[in-house]
């Protein structure tokens, strides 16, 4: 099965993306809403985080991802931690994902496909590129989030320079060059592999 991986920072408009691939028939891994998931069903990966975050990282309802994301947050090697049980588990899940599919190629979207390392997974990568201003804009009223807010994720994230540099394809999502006729060209590329 090919792979491949989308990734872009937030607001660049991949799960937009994902979304025509999934019209065009693509199977598409979402691996943040699957890693969410993992975290509250997998009860190895569960209890791996307990150990490492304490009961509280629960809540009758599940992940209380408020107290993980002030815990790991404020400290980068409890980050380091927390993800090193979660990436191969999600790592995992895709793998499995991918072989039970039935197409011409799959796709995992990850916003940290390349700092995760999920990129070697990959037979091919896509980054979703737009500008910081219009990506804020999306954030903003997608979120309701303020700019400041936006404007720190984005100072935390891989760099678009540095995705350009590492990717295969680019598209870009910048609402002057439509995004459609390029996903389609991509569609048509990828079905040569």
């Amino acid at each position: 099965m090919i792979k491949i991986g989308i990734t872009g920072g937030i607001g660049s408009g991949k799960s937009t993306v994902c979304r025509v691939f999934s019209l065009l028939d693509i199977p598409c891994y979402d691996s943040d809403r699957e890693a969410k998931h993992l975290m509250n069903t997998d009860a190895v990966l569960r209890s791996r985080i307990g150990d490492l975050l304490g009961p509280e990282a629960y809540t009758s309802d599940g992940l209380d991802r408020a107290y993980v994301s002030a815990r790991v947050f404020e400290d980068p090697e409890l980050l380091h931690r927390l993800n090193a049980i979660v990436h191969p588990a999600v790592e995992r899940d895709f793998e499995q994902w991918a072989e039970s599919q039935r197409s011409p190629y799959v796709i995992e979207e990850s916003a940290i496909l390349f700092e995760s390392g999920a990129d070697r997974l990959m037979d091919r990568t896509v980054a979703v590129i737009a500008p910081e201003a219009i990506r804020i804009r999306r954030v903003c009223l997608r979120d309701h989030r303020d700019e400041a807010a936006v404007r720190a994720r984005i100072a935390n994230q891989m760099s678009d320079e540095e995705r350009i540099r590492r990717a295969d394809y680019i598209l870009q999502s910048d609402e002057r060059e439509l995004l459609i006729p390029q996903i389609l060209d991509l569609h048509h590329q990828l079905l040569q592999l």
